[in-house]
């Protein structure tokens, strides 16, 4: 901890570093089962960019901003408290805890954490693919397919698995164009199921996206060679976790295709007593659903050990020497 931050005589059941749906959850477990318990959160959800969420049961088409929203206000309820802020690190306290620092200088104690910082997505460097992103520029067909299906798709191939994104999303529309851009190229595999899913395949560098009247209107090569489409599909090049405090804790972690991401089991403990991750920075498909199902998890469990711990060690205390 840097020199200049100073311990509060705050100390928390349990400090959620993160916001965002799988933090909500977990926080809402928690102060229902009367923890005392404090959310940090940055403001930066990774759907920030969507206008609707789809595919949530009950509140299929809400805003991001009002689902987040919404879940504060029911972890009020249980007397959870809120905090606008950043969690710059994290460190054992020796008393079966952590010392929680915050970037205004202040620091919390908690005995447990749960870390839901979620990620970013580190888009392909093509001209005009950030300032699209999240309106005709889409990465999940689930998320989004319903809302453009029958229309062209173009889906710029992701090196590690080229085909992969093509084929998912010609569910949703029967015009698909897969530009291969950096790809080394297509297993014969690969190339039969493209075919049977009736997927054109592009070869050649893609160059950027044309946009006219605030519209996609198609893909232009490096060759100069352009084609009319008005969606495209791209995968982030690298999916980065938020994991800088799991880093200093020196958490586990697991390499993927699309980078690397903190191990955990299936309640979200890491390698790392006392300390559980739940959503997208455990791994790139902890979606809503998901991310609400992982921090429910961790949430519970967190309680269970907890209550037996400390029922445990009462009964220690209590026996004769």
């Amino acid at each position: 901890m840097n020199a200049h931050m100073t311990q509060q005589d705050e100390r928390y059941d349990v400090v959620v570093v993160g916001g965002g749906a799988a933090g909500l959850s977990a926080a809402l477990v928690l102060g229902r089962s009367r923890r005392r318990t404090l959310v940090v959160d940055a403001g930066e959800p990774r759907n920030a960019p969507t206008a609707h969420m789809r595919g949530v049961l009950s509140r299929d088409g809400m805003s991001p901003a009002a689902y987040l929203a919404a879940g504060r206000e029911e972890i009020a309820a249980y007397g959870v408290e809120w905090r606008s802020g950043r969690v710059t690190d994290a460190e054992p306290d020796g008393r079966d805890g952590f010392t929680v620092s915050l970037a205004d200088g202040t620091a919390v104690g908690a005995r447990r954490l749960v870390v839901t910082t979620g990620l970013v997505d580190e888009l392909p460097e093509i001209d005009g693919v950030a300032g699209r992103w999240g309106r005709d520029v889409l990465h999940c067909p689930y998320c989004h397919g319903w809302e453009v299906r029958d229309r062209p798709f173009g889906v710029i191939a992701h090196p590690a698995m080229p085909a992969h994104q093509a084929l998912m999303v010609s569910r949703w529309s029967p015009d698909v164009t897969l530009f291969l851009h950096t790809a080394d190229g297509l297993s014969a595999r690969d190339a039969a199921l493209l075919d049977a899913a009736g997927v054109e395949v592009v070869a050649g560098e893609v160059a950027g996206l044309a946009v006219e009247d605030d519209r996609l209107t198609g893909v232009r090569l490096a060759d100069g060679r352009f084609v009319p489409r008005e969606v495209v599909f791209v995968g982030a090049t690298r999916l980065a976790a938020r994991d800088d405090v799991l880093r200093r804790l020196g958490a586990e972690r697991n390499a993927t295709p699309f980078g690397e991401f903190v191990a955990v089991d299936g309640t979200g403990r890491t390698s790392v007593p006392g300390v559980w991750a739940a959503g997208n920075v455990t791994g790139p498909q902890e979606q809503v659903v998901n991310a609400v199902s992982g921090g429910y998890r961790a949430g519970v469990t967190i309680n269970n050990e907890l209550l037996f711990g400390d029922l445990e060690a009462a009964v220690a205390g209590a026996a004769p020497a």
